[in-house]
């Protein structure tokens, strides 16, 4: 393999990897592709991986709340020229060395499935370039390549369908059960799915792992609650209309009144998108409404007027 990676070879990456754990060598193990990504290397060992598709240790941090934005800008602008951003903020007191360590530990194992895909794609490698990060923690080339291969294992047992790990998430307008129980790490993907935001841009919005967001992607997939975005939308029912609001739209609709009709929900959520009137939330239901089954027509007729004429004589 060229050390000067000017030129870039089509080679597997974890071939390489091991190859370059072998001769100790230290660097950046460059690595094109989708979603493709860096592996840095410290005598062998790797210090540190990088890619698009999982959020780095900055998200991780910032994300959850455990550092302020600008407490980790200021590492990186005074550490970063010096490859010590992660040791400077445990000496400035930010971080513990063990919350550090932990959390550059994931952000290796995550990226690390993602930049070590089993098939050939453009590699280089550049000699002796280190991650600003600096050396934190350094995992062994063959720990690292098991566990991305039981990962691999994991998700197709869950289901072996890859599109769902780059396409847009979509949720279903309408769930194939009338009952669904979701975690808590997967209401937050299905609430901010959005028809655009793919695994990814998911991922680094919530600030989550990007393994752990295409698990539960998968799951909900496998359940029947994702589309498939290259299938067209599945027609509507008689008399509804094609204007139905998406299913992230029903859900930030109001619930409905007690003892109402369910199906209300999308047709409330639709007219006040439109501006309409906004009927209090516990109001009974109004004639011709769609939640008002059994009331008076909004217009009887006279037929209807002389059938309860008749029942009041009845009552009499």
């Amino acid at each position: 393999m060229p050390k000067t990676g000017r030129q870039p070879e089509s080679a597997q990456p974890g071939e390489l990897l091991s190859q370059l754990a072998d001769e100790g060598e230290t660097g950046t193990l460059y690595v094109d592709g989708v979603p493709g990504g860096t592996v840095h290397l410290i005598d062998g060992r790797v210090s540190y991986v990088e890619s698009p598709a999982a959020p780095g240790v900055g998200t991780l941090f910032t994300a959850s709340g455990r550092l302020a934005e600008r407490t980790w800008r200021a590492a990186v602008e005074a550490g970063g020229a010096d490859h010590r951003v992660g040791p400077l903020l445990v000496e400035q007191g930010h971080l513990m060395q063990s919350e550090l360590e932990l959390c550059v530990l994931a952000a290796i194992y995550d990226a690390a499935f993602f930049v070590l895909t089993p098939d050939a794609v453009p590699v280089r490698f550049a000699p002796g370039e280190l991650h600003w990060l600096g050396r934190v923690v350094e995992v062994e080339v063959a720990a690292l390549e098991r566990e991305t291969s039981r990962r691999r294992r994991v998700l197709d047992e869950i289901l072996p369908e890859l599109s769902v790990d780059h396409a847009p998430v979509t949720p279903v307008r309408r769930p194939p059960v009338q009952r669904v129980v979701l975690t808590a790490a997967q209401w937050e993907l299905v609430v901010h799915a959005d028809g655009r935001r793919t695994a990814a841009d998911l991922s680094h919005l919530l600030g989550r792992p990007g393994y752990a967001t295409l698990q539960e992607l998968r799951r909900l997939s496998a359940a029947g609650l994702l589309r498939d975005t290259m299938e067209p939308d599945p027609p509507s029912s008689g008399g509804e209309s094609s204007g139905e609001p998406s299913a992230v739209d029903i859900r930030s609709a109001e619930p409905p009144p007690a003892g109402g009709d369910k199906s209300s929900i999308s047709t409330t959520a639709a007219i006040r998108r439109q501006g309409g009137p906004r009927r209090p939330r516990h109001a009974a239901p109004q004639p011709g409404s769609p939640d008002g089954a059994g009331s008076l027509p909004a217009t009887p007729d006279d037929a209807f007027l002389d059938r309860v004429r008749a029942a009041l004589k009845a009552l009499r």
